[in-house]
Protein backbone atom coordinates (compact mmCIF):
# COMPACT_ATOMS: atom_id res chain seq x y z
CA UNK A 1 0.00 0.00 0.00
CA UNK A 2 1.37 3.40 -0.93
CA UNK A 3 1.61 6.34 1.41
CA UNK A 4 -0.99 8.12 -0.81
CA UNK A 5 -3.61 5.77 0.66
CA UNK A 6 -2.85 6.83 4.22
CA UNK A 7 -4.56 9.63 6.11
CA UNK A 8 -2.48 12.20 7.95
CA UNK A 9 -2.01 10.93 11.51
CA UNK A 10 -3.29 14.08 13.22
CA UNK A 11 -6.32 14.20 10.93
CA UNK A 12 -7.06 10.53 11.66
CA UNK A 13 -7.06 11.28 15.40
CA UNK A 14 -9.48 14.16 14.88
CA UNK A 15 -12.00 11.82 13.26
CA UNK A 16 -11.46 8.53 15.08
CA UNK A 17 -10.59 7.13 18.48
CA UNK A 18 -8.19 4.15 18.35
CA UNK A 19 -9.16 1.06 20.32
CA UNK A 20 -6.22 -1.23 21.06
CA UNK A 21 -5.57 -4.73 22.30
CA UNK A 22 -2.36 -6.73 22.58
CA UNK A 23 -1.50 -10.40 22.77
CA UNK A 24 2.10 -10.86 23.84
CA UNK A 25 3.61 -14.32 23.55
CA UNK A 26 6.50 -15.10 25.91
CA UNK A 27 8.70 -18.14 25.29
CA UNK A 28 9.71 -19.63 28.63
CA UNK A 29 13.34 -20.67 29.08
CA UNK A 30 12.74 -24.05 30.73
CA UNK A 31 15.23 -26.80 29.90
CA UNK A 32 12.60 -28.90 28.15
CA UNK A 33 9.44 -28.26 26.18
CA UNK A 34 5.91 -27.74 27.44
CA UNK A 35 4.65 -31.28 27.02
CA UNK A 36 7.70 -33.38 26.17
CA UNK A 37 11.26 -33.99 27.41
CA UNK A 38 12.73 -32.63 24.16
CA UNK A 39 15.36 -29.87 24.64
CA UNK A 40 13.90 -26.37 24.59
CA UNK A 41 15.65 -24.18 21.97
CA UNK A 42 14.51 -21.12 23.95
CA UNK A 43 16.60 -22.19 26.96
CA UNK A 44 19.78 -20.12 27.59
CA UNK A 45 22.66 -21.40 25.47
CA UNK A 46 20.54 -24.10 23.82
CA UNK A 47 20.92 -22.82 20.28
CA UNK A 48 18.52 -23.59 17.47
CA UNK A 49 20.04 -26.96 16.62
CA UNK A 50 19.92 -28.65 13.23
CA UNK A 51 16.36 -28.74 11.88
CA UNK A 52 14.13 -31.44 13.37
CA UNK A 53 16.71 -32.69 15.88
CA UNK A 54 15.22 -31.25 19.11
CA UNK A 55 12.10 -33.38 18.92
CA UNK A 56 10.36 -36.39 20.43
CA UNK A 57 7.33 -38.41 19.26
CA UNK A 58 5.15 -35.90 21.17
CA UNK A 59 6.57 -32.97 19.17
CA UNK A 60 5.95 -34.88 15.93
CA UNK A 61 2.40 -35.88 16.86
CA UNK A 62 3.10 -39.58 16.38
CA UNK A 63 0.25 -42.00 17.18
CA UNK A 64 0.23 -43.18 20.77
CA UNK A 65 2.43 -40.36 22.12
CA UNK A 66 1.01 -38.54 25.14
CA UNK A 67 1.79 -35.08 26.57
CA UNK A 68 3.17 -34.56 30.08
CA UNK A 69 3.05 -31.06 31.59
CA UNK A 70 6.34 -29.29 32.38
CA UNK A 71 6.14 -28.42 36.09
CA UNK A 72 8.70 -25.61 35.82
CA UNK A 73 6.66 -24.00 33.03
CA UNK A 74 3.64 -23.96 35.36
CA UNK A 75 5.68 -22.32 38.13
CA UNK A 76 6.99 -19.71 35.66
CA UNK A 77 3.47 -19.04 34.38
CA UNK A 78 2.15 -18.49 37.90
CA UNK A 79 5.05 -16.13 38.69
CA UNK A 80 4.34 -14.11 35.55
CA UNK A 81 0.64 -13.96 36.36
CA UNK A 82 1.41 -12.69 39.86
CA UNK A 83 3.85 -10.08 38.49
CA UNK A 84 1.06 -8.86 36.20
CA UNK A 85 -1.22 -8.41 39.20
CA UNK A 86 -3.46 -11.29 38.13
CA UNK A 87 -5.54 -13.65 40.18
CA UNK A 88 -4.28 -17.23 39.95
CA UNK A 89 -7.03 -19.73 39.24
CA UNK A 90 -7.35 -22.52 41.83
CA UNK A 91 -7.97 -24.84 38.89
CA UNK A 92 -7.26 -24.34 35.19
CA UNK A 93 -7.52 -26.65 32.23
CA UNK A 94 -5.74 -27.18 28.94
CA UNK A 95 -7.78 -27.21 25.75
CA UNK A 96 -7.26 -28.24 22.15
CA UNK A 97 -7.32 -25.40 19.67
CA UNK A 98 -8.18 -26.97 16.34
CA UNK A 99 -6.78 -25.29 13.28
CA UNK A 100 -4.71 -26.23 10.26
CA UNK A 101 -1.18 -25.96 11.64
CA UNK A 102 1.39 -27.16 9.07
CA UNK A 103 4.05 -26.56 11.73
CA UNK A 104 2.28 -28.53 14.48
CA UNK A 105 2.26 -32.12 13.34
CA UNK A 106 -0.77 -33.21 15.40
CA UNK A 107 -2.75 -30.41 13.68
CA UNK A 108 -3.98 -28.76 16.86
CA UNK A 109 -2.41 -26.62 19.55
CA UNK A 110 -2.61 -27.43 23.24
CA UNK A 111 -3.57 -24.12 24.83
CA UNK A 112 -5.98 -22.80 27.44
CA UNK A 113 -9.35 -21.30 26.59
CA UNK A 114 -12.08 -20.60 29.16
CA UNK A 115 -10.04 -21.73 32.17
CA UNK A 116 -6.69 -19.85 32.03
CA UNK A 117 -4.16 -20.08 34.84
CA UNK A 118 -4.14 -16.29 35.46
CA UNK A 119 -6.76 -13.60 34.92
CA UNK A 120 -7.74 -10.00 35.72
CA UNK A 121 -4.51 -8.10 36.22
CA UNK A 122 -3.06 -4.72 35.25
CA UNK A 123 0.22 -3.12 34.19
CA UNK A 124 1.04 0.57 34.72
CA UNK A 125 2.89 1.96 31.72
CA UNK A 126 4.91 5.18 31.80
CA UNK A 127 4.75 7.46 28.76
CA UNK A 128 7.32 10.02 27.64
CA UNK A 129 5.22 12.93 28.89
CA UNK A 130 5.49 11.58 32.43
CA UNK A 131 1.92 10.24 32.64
CA UNK A 132 1.08 6.68 33.62
CA UNK A 133 -1.43 4.66 31.63
CA UNK A 134 -3.00 1.56 33.19
CA UNK A 135 -3.39 -1.38 30.81
CA UNK A 136 -5.77 -4.02 32.15
CA UNK A 137 -4.91 -7.67 31.60
CA UNK A 138 -7.73 -10.04 30.75
CA UNK A 139 -5.76 -13.27 31.03
CA UNK A 140 -2.40 -14.96 30.85
CA UNK A 141 -2.61 -18.54 29.69
CA UNK A 142 -0.22 -21.39 28.96
CA UNK A 143 0.23 -23.01 25.56
CA UNK A 144 2.82 -24.48 23.22
CA UNK A 145 4.60 -22.75 20.37
CA UNK A 146 4.35 -23.89 16.78
CA UNK A 147 7.28 -24.94 14.61
CA UNK A 148 8.94 -22.87 11.93
CA UNK A 149 8.18 -22.72 8.22
CA UNK A 150 10.83 -21.66 5.72
CA UNK A 151 9.42 -20.67 2.35
CA UNK A 152 11.90 -21.31 -0.45
CA UNK A 153 11.82 -19.41 -3.72
CA UNK A 154 10.13 -16.12 -4.46
CA UNK A 155 11.39 -12.67 -3.62
CA UNK A 156 9.88 -12.00 -0.19
CA UNK A 157 10.56 -15.14 1.85
CA UNK A 158 6.82 -15.49 2.42
CA UNK A 159 4.54 -18.24 1.23
CA UNK A 160 3.19 -16.10 -1.60
CA UNK A 161 5.34 -16.86 -4.63
CA UNK A 162 7.41 -19.56 -2.90
CA UNK A 163 8.26 -22.78 -4.75
CA UNK A 164 7.97 -24.97 -1.65
CA UNK A 165 8.11 -24.80 2.15
CA UNK A 166 10.30 -26.58 4.68
CA UNK A 167 9.12 -27.41 8.21
CA UNK A 168 11.38 -27.39 11.27
CA UNK A 169 9.69 -28.85 14.37
CA UNK A 170 12.44 -27.84 16.80
CA UNK A 171 10.37 -24.94 18.10
CA UNK A 172 7.14 -26.96 18.18
CA UNK A 173 6.16 -27.45 21.81
CA UNK A 174 8.27 -24.64 23.31
CA UNK A 175 6.44 -23.38 26.44
CA UNK A 176 4.56 -20.13 25.94
CA UNK A 177 2.54 -17.77 28.08
CA UNK A 178 0.17 -15.58 26.10
CA UNK A 179 -0.76 -12.31 27.82
CA UNK A 180 -4.04 -10.86 26.54
CA UNK A 181 -5.12 -7.32 27.40
CA UNK A 182 -8.63 -6.08 27.81
CA UNK A 183 -9.86 -3.48 25.35
CA UNK A 184 -7.71 -0.33 25.63
CA UNK A 185 -9.44 3.01 25.03
CA UNK A 186 -8.51 6.61 25.73
CA UNK A 187 -4.92 6.48 24.41
CA UNK A 188 -5.66 8.89 21.56
CA UNK A 189 -2.55 10.17 19.82
CA UNK A 190 -0.41 8.36 22.40
CA UNK A 191 -1.60 5.01 21.01
CA UNK A 192 1.62 4.17 19.07
CA UNK A 193 3.84 5.18 21.99
CA UNK A 194 1.64 3.28 24.44
CA UNK A 195 1.97 0.14 22.31
CA UNK A 196 5.75 0.31 22.42
CA UNK A 197 5.83 1.21 26.12
CA UNK A 198 3.45 -1.62 27.06
CA UNK A 199 5.46 -4.30 25.26
CA UNK A 200 8.65 -2.84 26.75
CA UNK A 201 7.08 -3.04 30.23
CA UNK A 202 6.15 -6.69 29.67
CA UNK A 203 9.68 -7.41 28.50
CA UNK A 204 11.13 -5.74 31.61
CA UNK A 205 8.88 -7.83 33.88
CA UNK A 206 9.76 -11.06 32.09
CA UNK A 207 13.50 -10.37 32.25
CA UNK A 208 13.34 -9.42 35.94
CA UNK A 209 11.60 -12.74 36.65
CA UNK A 210 14.33 -14.62 34.78
CA UNK A 211 11.77 -16.79 32.96
CA UNK A 212 12.67 -15.84 29.39
CA UNK A 213 15.49 -14.34 27.36
CA UNK A 214 12.78 -12.02 25.94
CA UNK A 215 14.85 -11.28 22.82
CA UNK A 216 12.29 -10.06 20.34
CA UNK A 217 14.59 -10.45 17.36
CA UNK A 218 14.90 -14.15 18.25
CA UNK A 219 11.17 -14.63 18.70
CA UNK A 220 11.39 -15.13 22.48
CA UNK A 221 8.81 -12.39 22.82
CA UNK A 222 6.31 -11.52 20.10
CA UNK A 223 3.34 -9.19 19.93
CA UNK A 224 0.05 -9.50 18.05
CA UNK A 225 -1.29 -5.94 17.80
CA UNK A 226 -5.06 -5.46 17.51
CA UNK A 227 -6.54 -2.13 16.52
CA UNK A 228 -9.86 -0.72 15.42
CA UNK A 229 -11.12 2.82 14.95
CA UNK A 230 -14.26 4.22 16.53
CA UNK A 231 -15.78 7.37 14.98
CA UNK A 232 -15.39 10.07 17.60
CA UNK A 233 -18.53 10.55 19.66
CA UNK A 234 -20.31 7.57 18.13
CA UNK A 235 -19.82 5.10 20.96
CA UNK A 236 -19.60 2.35 18.35
CA UNK A 237 -16.72 -0.08 18.07
CA UNK A 238 -15.03 -0.53 14.72
CA UNK A 239 -13.85 -3.71 13.02
CA UNK A 240 -10.43 -4.76 14.24
CA UNK A 241 -7.37 -6.08 12.51
CA UNK A 242 -4.65 -8.15 14.15
CA UNK A 243 -1.09 -7.67 12.97
CA UNK A 244 0.70 -10.91 13.84
CA UNK A 245 4.10 -11.63 15.36
CA UNK A 246 5.54 -8.12 15.46
CA UNK A 247 9.06 -8.70 16.77
CA UNK A 248 10.57 -5.37 17.79
CA UNK A 249 9.54 -2.45 19.98
CA UNK A 250 10.09 -0.07 17.10
CA UNK A 251 7.87 -2.16 14.84
CA UNK A 252 5.06 -2.35 17.40
CA UNK A 253 4.93 1.45 17.51
CA UNK A 254 5.09 1.79 13.73
CA UNK A 255 2.44 -0.90 13.20
CA UNK A 256 -0.11 0.93 15.34
CA UNK A 257 0.61 4.27 13.66
CA UNK A 258 0.36 2.74 10.20
CA UNK A 259 -2.90 0.90 10.88
CA UNK A 260 -4.48 4.06 12.32
CA UNK A 261 -3.62 5.95 9.13
CA UNK A 262 -4.63 3.08 6.82
CA UNK A 263 -7.96 2.35 8.48
CA UNK A 264 -8.83 6.03 8.80
CA UNK A 265 -8.30 6.58 5.06
CA UNK A 266 -10.56 3.64 4.22
CA UNK A 267 -13.34 4.64 6.62
CA UNK A 268 -13.26 8.31 5.61
CA UNK A 269 -13.69 7.25 1.99
CA UNK A 270 -16.80 5.25 2.86
CA UNK A 271 -15.11 1.86 2.84
CA UNK A 272 -15.18 -0.94 5.41
CA UNK A 273 -12.45 -2.66 7.37
CA UNK A 274 -12.01 -6.40 6.94
CA UNK A 275 -11.60 -8.39 10.14
CA UNK A 276 -8.35 -10.15 9.34
CA UNK A 277 -4.82 -10.91 10.41
CA UNK A 278 -2.13 -8.80 8.82
CA UNK A 279 1.64 -9.01 8.38
CA UNK A 280 4.10 -6.21 9.20
CA UNK A 281 6.81 -5.45 6.63
CA UNK A 282 9.79 -3.76 8.24
CA UNK A 283 11.40 -2.79 4.92
CA UNK A 284 8.42 -0.83 3.60
CA UNK A 285 6.82 0.13 6.93
CA UNK A 286 3.48 -1.29 5.84
CA UNK A 287 1.08 -4.10 6.71
CA UNK A 288 -0.50 -6.54 4.27
CA UNK A 289 -3.50 -8.90 4.52
CA UNK A 290 -3.04 -12.38 5.99
CA UNK A 291 -6.20 -14.40 6.45
CA UNK A 292 -9.76 -13.62 7.59
CA UNK A 293 -9.67 -13.47 11.39
CA UNK A 294 -11.28 -16.47 13.06
CA UNK A 295 -13.47 -16.16 16.14
CA UNK A 296 -13.12 -18.50 19.11
CA UNK A 297 -15.95 -20.74 17.87
CA UNK A 298 -14.03 -21.43 14.67
CA UNK A 299 -11.26 -23.16 16.63
CA UNK A 300 -13.66 -25.77 18.11
CA UNK A 301 -12.03 -25.63 21.53
CA UNK A 302 -12.63 -28.59 23.80
CA UNK A 303 -10.86 -29.78 26.99
CA UNK A 304 -7.59 -31.63 26.35
CA UNK A 305 -8.49 -35.26 27.23
CA UNK A 306 -4.88 -36.35 27.84
CA UNK A 307 -4.09 -33.79 30.56
CA UNK A 308 -5.61 -33.35 34.02
CA UNK A 309 -6.51 -29.86 35.32
CA UNK A 310 -3.74 -27.76 36.85
CA UNK A 311 -4.49 -27.14 40.53
CA UNK A 312 -1.66 -25.19 42.21
CA UNK A 313 -1.74 -25.25 45.98
CA UNK A 314 -2.20 -22.05 47.95
CA UNK A 315 1.21 -22.70 49.51
CA UNK A 316 2.89 -22.82 46.09
CA UNK A 317 1.21 -19.59 44.98
CA UNK A 318 2.30 -17.78 48.13
CA UNK A 319 5.83 -19.19 47.82
CA UNK A 320 6.07 -17.80 44.28
CA UNK A 321 4.51 -14.50 45.31
CA UNK A 322 7.12 -14.08 48.06
CA UNK A 323 9.89 -14.69 45.52
CA UNK A 324 8.73 -11.99 43.08
CA UNK A 325 11.28 -9.28 42.24
CA UNK A 326 10.55 -5.69 43.16
CA UNK A 327 7.69 -4.03 41.23
CA UNK A 328 8.72 -2.17 38.05
CA UNK A 329 8.07 1.30 39.51
CA UNK A 330 10.13 0.52 42.62
CA UNK A 331 12.90 -0.93 40.47
CA UNK A 332 13.03 2.16 38.26
CA UNK A 333 13.28 4.47 41.26
CA UNK A 334 16.05 2.32 42.74
CA UNK A 335 18.02 2.29 39.49
CA UNK A 336 17.62 6.05 39.00
CA UNK A 337 18.99 6.75 42.47
CA UNK A 338 21.72 4.12 42.23
CA UNK A 339 22.93 5.47 38.89
CA UNK A 340 22.74 9.11 39.96
CA UNK A 341 20.74 10.10 36.88
CA UNK A 342 18.65 13.24 36.64
CA UNK A 343 14.95 12.85 35.84
CA UNK A 344 15.67 13.78 32.23
CA UNK A 345 18.56 11.33 31.87
CA UNK A 346 16.60 8.44 33.33
CA UNK A 347 13.49 9.24 31.28
CA UNK A 348 15.73 9.21 28.22
CA UNK A 349 16.65 5.59 28.99
CA UNK A 350 13.06 4.59 29.73
CA UNK A 351 11.69 6.23 26.58
CA UNK A 352 14.33 4.50 24.45
CA UNK A 353 13.11 1.12 25.67
CA UNK A 354 16.69 0.25 26.66
CA UNK A 355 16.40 0.06 30.44
CA UNK A 356 17.12 -3.68 30.45
CA UNK A 357 20.19 -3.23 28.24
CA UNK A 358 21.60 -0.35 30.30
CA UNK A 359 21.01 -2.25 33.55
CA UNK A 360 22.69 -5.42 32.29
CA UNK A 361 25.60 -3.40 30.87
CA UNK A 362 26.14 -1.76 34.27
CA UNK A 363 25.95 -5.21 35.87
CA UNK A 364 28.66 -6.35 33.44
CA UNK A 365 31.05 -3.69 34.70
CA UNK A 366 30.33 -0.43 32.86
CA UNK A 367 29.64 2.87 34.57
CA UNK A 368 25.95 3.92 34.37
CA UNK A 369 26.78 7.14 32.52
CA UNK A 370 28.81 5.34 29.87
CA UNK A 371 26.24 2.55 29.51
CA UNK A 372 23.53 5.13 28.93
CA UNK A 373 25.71 7.12 26.54
CA UNK A 374 26.52 4.17 24.27
CA UNK A 375 23.07 2.56 24.20
CA UNK A 376 21.03 5.72 23.66
CA UNK A 377 23.69 7.31 21.44
CA UNK A 378 25.84 5.46 18.94
CA UNK A 379 24.12 2.06 19.22
CA UNK A 380 20.66 3.61 18.86
CA UNK A 381 21.92 5.61 15.85
CA UNK A 382 23.25 2.51 14.12
CA UNK A 383 20.03 0.64 14.90
CA UNK A 384 18.01 3.45 13.36
CA UNK A 385 20.11 3.27 10.19
CA UNK A 386 19.56 -0.48 10.00
CA UNK A 387 15.87 -0.18 11.01
CA UNK A 388 16.25 -2.69 13.86
CA UNK A 389 16.07 -2.63 17.65
CA UNK A 390 19.36 -1.62 19.31
CA UNK A 391 19.33 -4.78 21.47
CA UNK A 392 19.59 -6.94 18.34
CA UNK A 393 22.93 -5.43 17.32
CA UNK A 394 25.25 -6.10 20.24
CA UNK A 395 25.25 -7.77 23.65
CA UNK A 396 25.40 -5.92 26.95
CA UNK A 397 28.61 -7.79 27.76
CA UNK A 398 30.33 -6.48 24.64
CA UNK A 399 29.17 -2.91 25.34
CA UNK A 400 30.54 -3.17 28.87
CA UNK A 401 33.86 -4.48 27.53
CA UNK A 402 33.98 -1.56 25.09
CA UNK A 403 33.34 0.92 27.89
CA UNK A 404 36.15 -0.61 29.98
CA UNK A 405 38.57 -0.17 27.06
CA UNK A 406 37.58 3.50 26.73
CA UNK A 407 37.77 4.22 30.45
CA UNK A 408 41.19 2.53 30.71
CA UNK A 409 42.52 4.83 28.00
CA UNK A 410 43.14 2.02 25.50
CA UNK A 411 40.52 3.48 23.13
CA UNK A 412 39.27 6.93 22.36
CA UNK A 413 35.57 7.43 21.64
CA UNK A 414 36.39 7.69 17.97
CA UNK A 415 38.27 4.40 17.97
CA UNK A 416 35.57 2.81 20.11
CA UNK A 417 32.97 3.61 17.45
CA UNK A 418 35.09 1.73 14.92
CA UNK A 419 35.41 -1.19 17.32
CA UNK A 420 31.64 -1.19 17.86
CA UNK A 421 31.07 -1.40 14.12
CA UNK A 422 33.43 -4.36 13.99
CA UNK A 423 31.59 -6.14 16.80
CA UNK A 424 28.25 -5.58 15.06
CA UNK A 425 29.75 -6.88 11.82
CA UNK A 426 30.59 -10.14 13.59
CA UNK A 427 34.36 -9.68 13.83
CA UNK A 428 34.45 -10.81 17.46
CA UNK A 429 34.55 -9.26 20.92
CA UNK A 430 35.77 -5.67 21.38
CA UNK A 431 39.24 -6.94 22.41
CA UNK A 432 39.40 -9.17 19.32
CA UNK A 433 38.34 -6.34 17.01
CA UNK A 434 40.97 -4.03 18.55
CA UNK A 435 43.63 -6.68 17.90
CA UNK A 436 42.52 -7.49 14.36
CA UNK A 437 42.17 -3.88 13.27
CA UNK A 438 45.10 -2.51 15.28
CA UNK A 439 43.00 0.20 16.87
CA UNK A 440 44.70 0.80 20.22
CA UNK A 441 45.50 4.31 21.32
CA UNK A 442 49.13 5.24 20.68
CA UNK A 443 50.46 5.92 24.19
CA UNK A 444 54.11 6.37 23.23
CA UNK A 445 54.87 10.02 24.06
CA UNK A 446 57.94 9.87 21.86
CA UNK A 447 55.87 9.11 18.77
CA UNK A 448 53.37 11.80 19.69
CA UNK A 449 56.08 14.42 20.27
CA UNK A 450 57.62 13.60 16.90
CA UNK A 451 54.23 14.13 15.22
CA UNK A 452 53.75 17.37 17.16
CA UNK A 453 57.15 18.69 16.04
CA UNK A 454 56.29 17.86 12.42
CA UNK A 455 53.03 19.78 12.74
CA UNK A 456 54.75 22.74 14.46
CA UNK A 457 57.33 22.94 11.70
CA UNK A 458 54.69 24.29 9.34
CA UNK A 459 53.10 26.50 12.00
CA UNK A 460 55.99 28.03 14.01
CA UNK A 461 53.78 30.81 15.43
CA UNK A 462 51.56 28.42 17.40
CA UNK A 463 53.93 28.10 20.36
CA UNK A 464 54.31 31.87 20.59
CA UNK A 465 50.50 32.30 20.65
CA UNK A 466 50.23 29.75 23.44
CA UNK A 467 52.90 31.57 25.45
CA UNK A 468 50.87 34.77 25.00
CA UNK A 469 47.92 33.03 26.68
CA UNK A 470 46.03 31.97 23.56
CA UNK A 471 45.72 28.33 24.56
CA UNK A 472 43.10 27.62 21.89
CA UNK A 473 45.89 27.93 19.31
CA UNK A 474 46.87 24.36 20.25
CA UNK A 475 43.88 23.19 18.21
CA UNK A 476 45.72 24.05 15.00
CA UNK A 477 48.29 21.37 15.86
CA UNK A 478 46.02 18.73 17.39
CA UNK A 479 44.18 18.12 14.09
CA UNK A 480 47.30 17.36 12.00
CA UNK A 481 48.72 15.16 14.79
CA UNK A 482 45.51 13.14 15.02
CA UNK A 483 45.56 12.72 11.25
CA UNK A 484 49.19 11.59 11.30
CA UNK A 485 48.33 9.08 14.05
CA UNK A 486 45.33 7.80 12.02
CA UNK A 487 43.02 8.85 14.81
CA UNK A 488 44.76 6.58 17.32
CA UNK A 489 46.08 9.34 19.57
CA UNK A 490 44.38 10.69 22.67
CA UNK A 491 43.57 14.30 21.76
CA UNK A 492 43.69 15.37 25.41
CA UNK A 493 47.21 13.93 25.78
CA UNK A 494 48.31 15.57 22.53
CA UNK A 495 47.10 18.93 23.87
CA UNK A 496 49.02 18.40 27.13
CA UNK A 497 52.21 17.69 25.21
CA UNK A 498 51.79 20.77 23.02
CA UNK A 499 51.37 22.98 26.08
CA UNK A 500 54.40 21.34 27.73
CA UNK A 501 56.36 22.00 24.53
CA UNK A 502 55.41 25.66 24.60
CA UNK A 503 56.36 26.08 28.26
CA UNK A 504 59.66 24.20 27.93
CA UNK A 505 60.76 26.38 25.06
CA UNK A 506 59.67 29.58 26.70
Amino acid sequence: MSSAELMDFDKALELFEPVLGFEVHVELNTKTKMFSPAPNPAAPGAGAGEPNTMVTPVCLGLPGSLPVVNEQAIRYSISLGLALGCDIAPTSRFARKNYFYPDLAKNYQISQYDEPIAHDGAVDVELANGTTFRVEIERAHMEEDAGKLTHVGGATGRIQGADYSLVDYNRAGVPLVEIVTKMITGAGRDAPELAKAYVSAIRDIVVSLGISEARMERGNLRCDANISLSPRGSGKLGTRTETKNVNSLRSVERTIRYEIQRQAAILAAGGTITQETRHWHEDSGTTSPGRPKSDADDYRYFPEPDLVPVEPSRELIEELRAALPEPPAVRRNRLKESWGFTDLEFQDVVNSGLLVEVESTVAAGASPAQARKWWTGEIARLANVKAVDPSSLVSSEDVAALVVLVESGELTDRLARQVLEGVIAGEGTPAEVVEKRGLKVISDDGALIAAIDDALASQPDVLEKIRDGKLQAAGAVIGPVMKAMHGQADAARVRELILERANSQG
